[in-house]
């Protein structure tokens, strides 16, 4: 009787538990529904895999396109010894568009023919939209250092501001903690996190002068300078060849000169050049000589 009492109990317990696990699981299925549901995003996903799918078949199809027309040898020898491309510079954007939602559609649309690899919302959200080997479309035109292809050799990160307000606390600590996983993975130089006006001075001003370069430089991401009132300039000191060791593209020193001061003095407006600016200037070409 006693026996029969506790297989009755044990019958009721497992029932109950399997009751509960199916609860679960439904729960956990219309959680997953509602959430894909909701998704506005859906079928640019979608389109994303898809994208990524192409690619991934067009390598293994072609694995090598040769550029050597003479003299092919009778049979092809591939190497083992390869790795995928990988980022060499970070460049910091502002949107310069009203929210985060809007950029969002933006680097959604094909007609835009622009994107980054992340966006940071102003609530320190960060959207990953595109894997960090893959080639955004967000530098243009511009150069830095040796690199005249700076979409082919960057991570773009987008934060969501119009270029006319400060910087949110909390995007910034999201900033933060993306630049110290992305120099962790991919060894990237001090001196290569940028900003798009940095390569493209002519013609962009992003970030903007609320961008607080010398929070960034403290931990180790971009150059900054440290007190220059006992730096001696040395004689014949040229500002435009310091530039191109810093990594501008000195054609427009006009346009470079206005970009350095609005990054390193906070002045968002033309100046003639003072014997403090080539100071700066000089202590950061020596920071970039030493990184």
């Amino acid at each position: 009787m006693k026996f029969n009492r506790l297989a009755a109990k044990y019958y009721l317990q497992t029932n109950q538990m399997k009751n509960n696990l199916k609860t679960f699981f439904f729960s956990a299925f219309i959680f997953l529904v509602l959430a894909c549901s909701s998704n506005p995003y859906k079928t640019i996903n979608r389109q994303y895999k898809k994208q990524v799918k192409v690619l991934s078949k067009s390598l293994i199809k072609n694995p090598i396109i040769d550029s050597f027309n003479y003299q092919k040898p009778n049979y092809w020898v591939g190497t083992t010894n390869f790795g995928l491309r990988k980022p060499n510079f970070v460049v910091i954007h502002h949107t310069a568009q009203k929210s985060c939602e809007q950029t969002l559609k933006t680097f959604t649309l094909e007609r835009t023919q622009v994107s980054a690899h992340y966006v940071i919302c102003e609530d320190g959200t960060v959207h990953h939209m595109l894997n960090d080997y893959l080639r955004a479309w967000h530098a243009g035109s511009g150069k830095w250092g040796n690199s005249s292809d700076v979409n082919s050799a960057s991570i773009g990160i987008e934060l969501d501001n119009d270029g006319a307000e400060p910087f949110k606390d909390k995007q910034m600590e999201s900033l933060l903690i993306l630049l110290e996983n992305l120099k962790k993975n991919y060894a990237i130089p001090k001196a290569n996190f940028i900003g798009h006006a940095d390569l493209a001075p002519s013609r962009k001003n992003d970030p903007s002068v609320f961008f607080d370069w010398k929070k960034l430089a403290q931990k180790g991401y971009g150059l900054w300078y440290a007190d220059t009132t006992k730096l001696t300039l040395p004689s014949g000191f040229d500002t435009n060849q310091a530039f191109k060791i810093i990594g501008y593209n000195a054609k427009d020193s006009t346009a470079i000169l206005t970009t350095f001061k609005r990054k390193f003095m906070q002045i968002n407006r033309p100046q003639p050049i003072s014997e403090s600016d080539k100071k700066i200037i000089y202590a950061l070409m020596l920071e970039t000589l030493k990184d």
